[in-house]
């Protein structure tokens, strides 16, 4: 059983985005989907880390994510959070999808 690293970075930074955007802007929707997509993406790396081919939570994680931070950038153009954001989803996107193809 390998352990899904990448997977439980992805998780931990979307946890701590949520809570810095709390913290710093008083957002309470950062805060909710910090938590909600940090805890989701956790559980898909946790099935990763199981199974290598089992990326169905990840994937849906990050792809939620990288097409509303896509449209956020798209919309503000603002790199800080939206495009970075989107950036590395795409990334855990192509990093699951190489999973499921090797």
């Amino acid at each position: 059983m390998a352990i899904d690293w990448i997977g439980f970075g992805y998780a931990a930074l979307l946890l701590f985005g949520g809570f810095m955007g709390f913290f710093r802007k008083g957002s309470i929707v950062s805060l909710a989907a910090g938590f909600t997509f940090g805890l989701l993406a956790a559980y898909g790396a946790l099935r990763v880390s199981n199974n290598p081919k089992d990326i169905r939570i990840s994937l849906i994680a990050a792809l939620t994510l990288s097409v509303i931070m896509g449209l956020r950038y798209n919309r503000s153009r603002k790199l800080m959070p939206a495009g970075l954001l989107a950036v590395l989803s795409i990334s855990m996107i192509l990093k699951l999808l190489t999973n499921l193809l090797s």
